[in-house]
């Protein structure tokens, strides 16, 4: 079952999801600010609290996190 970006980004813990969003809070989040997350969950070894392969192809292409943020002209 594949978990939908905001049921994966609340387990995430507080201090890392504020860090990675700070004053961006009302966007969409980015592809950069969920790597910055993913690094930081691999660097301490929590492999298992990660999103699957399945899970970010979907988040990516459903259009629940951006790939970029173009700014309007």
């Amino acid at each position: 079952m594949v978990r939908k970006f905001e049921e994966w980004w609340n387990s995430v813990p507080a201090d890392l999801r504020q860090k990675a969003r700070a004053g961006d809070e009302g966007n969409k989040p980015l592809l950069n600010q969920v790597n910055y997350v993913l690094l930081h969950l691999h660097l301490a070894g929590k492999h298992d609290q990660k999103p699957s392969h399945e899970e970010l192809k979907e988040w990516l292409h459903s259009g629940q996190v951006d790939v970029l943020r173009m700014a309007k002209k």
